[in-house]
């Protein structure tokens, strides 16, 4: 039994554990197992310590055998992205330069995984710096997809998705400032949420730096799985507030009742889209209307401005930071900053209030539109996942990559909620969409994932493809 045990879900194992029918060191041990088997072909963990992991997982089980209260989550390993600090380990980003930062606790969703039971069992690849939607690390080197060796596993946290979609991890952390969590989910054929703003708590022990102002108003923690359940599982246990993340905040993942209607946009505005993405964007719809849900082929308001808002704030605060970014990151990434740099004027006191004036204005028009259409569901990629190194060819490809993940861009600028669920496979590859909704309901992003799920069936685990 052990050997299958990594073809489970976070919540059957959570189950199979509080039940006596197996242990959490026979979990470990069969992930361990998978790790070794199967990560060659696609270097999504990047380390792992399997004496300290075996240690955690049998004071598990000596709980469990005490009695008392358990977690959700109890004996259950779970990954993290390697810029997320874990006592004891590096918190590198994927950088050469930042190889020996260590950590000396552990950031908050962390800390709340290991307060709802789970086992932290390796850490796993990202882009230098989280600076490119392909986990190619100057560090690590590059992560494959699980489904076509060659292929981007997306980023930044494609190490958890490429570890999940194969069967090394059942769940994991990550972040989104641009699709982070949303991107390689979707390239890997998994769930995954980017919950509204301030539901999970950021603010790394081991920061030197204050959190740019990017950052402050787009960055998120959230969570990867194989299944939407586990995803919502995961963000029971990581949500709520932290005294290290003056912006976090407790809040109910729930709310009133509101109508079941849903604006699809298989193609959005601003660039070409694949036919297979929208038809997978158009398989999510039909899904959802045979669930009950009323779908209407519609665009919300404001979408270029929204990418407009998105890239001036992102360009804007990495121009404070460029020449410490470019001195930490290896000659890729820098190379992908400086094809996609978008020049604007110098900042000032006036440019600055113009453009938090039209974020404003954007997210008040997306608030009244979902006043009607409370979900939004669309790509996450317009494009099938890329061959490694499309991205830092020539300007052409740079911009052809960031406008392939352009509709990702709305959900971070406003701080929406948007899950991310799998539709199918087109020529080889995963299709999928994320459903976005109102701020703080979350809920009714997972339920809808859930009903696409439902109709369109789980594609994971796998092993590793050529």
């Amino acid at each position: 039994m052990a050997k299958e045990l990594w073809r489970e879900s976070a919540s059957s194992l959570a189950n199979l554990i509080r039940s006596g029918a197996t242990s959490s060191r026979e979990v470990i041990e069969a992930h361990l197992e998978r790790i070794d088997a199967v990560n060659g072909a696609v270097n999504a963990v990047v380390e792992v310590r399997p004496d300290e992991v075996r240690a955690e997982a049998d004071a598990a089980d000596a709980k469990q055998k005490v009695g008392g209260p358990l977690g959700v989550l109890h004996g259950v390993p779970f990954t993290i992205k390697v810029n997320l600090d874990v006592a004891g380990y590096s918190t590198n980003e994927g950088c050469v330069t930042l190889k020996d930062f260590m950590a000396d606790a552990d950031a908050p969703p962390v800390e709340s995984m290991r307060r709802a039971g789970a086992v932290a069992l390796a850490r796993t690849n990202m882009p230098d710096l989280g600076l490119r939607i392909n986990s190619e690390s100057s560090l690590y080197g590059s992560t494959h997809n699980p489904w076509k060796r060659g292929r981007t596993a997306g980023g930044s946290s494609g190490g958890e998705a490429a570890a999940i979609a194969s069967g090394m991890s059942p769940i994991g952390l990550g972040n989104d400032i641009g699709g982070s969590l949303r991107n390689p989910a979707y390239a890997c054929g998994i769930a995954s949420i980017k919950p509204s703003r301030g539901r999970v708590a950021q603010g790394n022990p081991s920061s030197i730096i204050d959190m740019a102002i990017n950052a402050q108003i787009m960055l998120v923690n959230g969570v990867l799985a194989r299944t939407v359940g586990d995803v919502r599982l995961g963000l029971g246990a990581v949500m709520g507030a932290h005294h290290r993340d003056p912006q976090s905040i407790d809040a109910p993942l729930g709310g009133p009742s509101v109508a079941k209607r849903v604006a699809l946009v298989p193609e959005p505005f601003g660039g070409d889209t694949d036919d297979g993405v929208a038809e997978g964007v158009r398989i999510a719809g039909r899904a959802l209307e045979a669930a009950g849900y009323e779908v209407e082929e519609i665009e919300p308001p404001m979408v270029f401005e929204s990418y407009l808002a998105w890239s001036e704030l992102m360009m804007t605060s990495l121009a404070v930071r460029k020449p410490l970014l470019m001195a930490l990151m290896g000659q890729e990434g820098q190379r992908f900053l400086e094809l996609t740099n978008i020049e604007y004027p110098p900042a000032t006191p006036e440019s600055m209030a113009l453009m938090h004036e039209s974020r404003y204005k954007v997210e008040k028009a997306w608030r009244e539109f979902m006043a009607t259409y409370p979900l939004v569901v669309g790509p996450v990629w317009t494009q099938p996942p890329f061959e490694h190194g499309y991205d830092i060819i020539d300007g052409d490809t740079a911009m052809k990559v960031v406008e392939l993940f352009r509709f990702v861009m709305p959900a971070n600028l406003m701080g929406l909620p948007a899950a991310c669920v799998a539709t199918g496979v087109a020529n080889g590859l995963p299709t999928g969409v994320q459903v976005m909704g109102t701020l703080f309901r979350d809920d009714l992003c997972l339920d809808a994932a859930e009903a696409i799920e439902g109709a369109v069936g789980v594609l994971t685990p796998i092993d590793p493809r050529e």
